[in-house]
């Protein structure tokens, strides 16, 4: 095995989710490629003595199931989830897919459907338990990327093996101003957008919930948020490829949204009363992520990029906004990207994607390897 999976899954069990004895910790991977890292984290959760199950999902039967499936269906399968996630102590959920657009041609209504019945059993598992996400690599995964299946497999290590523990110390400056801080204002190529983050909770992502992490959140005071954000970074959001994403914004409400499939991207932010509003503000401080390839937990974590998310709010760092979508919007602000400014309180923090006060300077990535 190699030993770069074997030095993951004992991260992934001991830091990300600081397993304990006689805990217990639900693993669901996405088809047959991760097994040997599945097979890596159940013998480091025997070695801490807590109890490992295993669930393996494939995402053309996920796409079966979704075209005939029916209300009544969902709320038991909702009933079942629940209840199992409500006895486990942990979670590591590894995605691994063939076709990224495997789900494209499923009824917007079927997906929107799923989305709201299972929601609880998403909100056991973000408030309730100690989870961590990730990826697997796979050739589909390095094409998306634009490199070789072995390129892409040492950076994907490099990625998720980082010394996360040193990035938690390099960016608590940065969590003290943004904890003082109620007016941010962001400039760039198609955008001017300002709210206040005023008594909002900062939380820094290092390693403990996403991997590969690296970034530092909190949320907009729901209705504060006025101006336009044009993103400049793809998304595929259930099966789909956004683009070219234009939002606009009125008292905290998108009141315009425009895309590559305008009509689309409406269906999505009118899936309920919370989708046009913002649940996460947050700035991405991977050191060795530059480029996007069009899978969230890897674009939302480039440097110099920040996320805006139409939808609900984590429980951590809450507006109160509740949806059953959280979508994670992503643009870059390097220069390579265009450029672009944040600043706090009318005073300029970051400038093309690097942090410009002295007291910050050790979030920007030359600090962070």
């Amino acid at each position: 095995m190699d030993e770069r999976i074997k030095k993951l899954a004992k991260n992934l069990v001991n830091y990300s989710c600081e397993l304990k004895e006689k805990e217990k910790i639900l693993i669901i991977a996405g088809g047959e490629e991760p097994i040997d890292l599945v097979r890596a984290i159940i013998k480091e959760v025997y070695k801490v003595g807590a109890y490992p199950y295993v669930r393996l999902k494939n995402q053309s039967v996920s796409r079966e199931l979704l075209l005939g499936c029916t209300r009544e269906q969902l709320e038991f399968q909702n009933e079942v989830e629940l209840y199992e996630m409500k006895q486990i102590d942990a979670y590591i959920g590894i995605g691994c897919s063939d076709n990224q657009s495997e789900l494209s041609d499923v009824p917007s209504e079927k997906i929107t459907m799923q989305s709201s019945v299972l929601r609880p059993v998403l909100r056991e598992r973000v408030d309730n338990s100690k989870w961590v996400i990730l990826r697997y690599p796979n050739g589909s995964f390095a094409q998306n990327a634009k490199m070789s299946k072995e390129g892409f497999e040492d950076f994907f290590f490099d990625v998720c093996n980082l010394d996360y523990s040193k990035m938690a110390r390099q960016i608590i400056p940065l969590k003290e101003l943004m904890e003082k801080t109620d007016k941010v204002h962001i400039k760039g190529p198609g955008t001017d957008l300002t709210f206040s983050i005023k008594g909002i909770p900062v939380i820094p992502c290092v390693g403990n919930m996403n991997i590969p992490d690296g970034e530092i959140y909190t949320a907009p005071i729901k209705d504060s948020v006025n101006g336009m954000i044009s993103f400049n970074t793809k998304s595929d959001y259930m099966g789909f490829i956004y683009e070219n994403i234009v939002l606009h914004f009125k008292d905290g409400k998108i009141v315009d949204a425009t895309a590559n499939n305008t009509e689309k991207i409406n269906e999505v932010l009118d899936m309920d009363d919370g989708a046009r509003y913002v649940g996460e503000f947050s700035l991405g401080l991977n050191p060795y992520i530059h480029t996007p390839m069009l899978d969230t937990l890897f674009d939302e974590k480039i440097a110099g990029s920040f996320h805006f998310t139409p939808g609900s709010c984590y429980q951590e760092a809450s507006n109160d906004n509740q949806s059953s979508i959280h979508w994670d919007l992503v643009n870059i602000q390097t220069k390579e990207m265009g450029g672009g400014e944040i600043y706090f309180d009318d005073v300029l923090v970051r400038k093309d994607g690097m942090f410009v006060l002295d007291e910050l300077k050790g979030a920007n990535p030359e600090n962070l390897k």
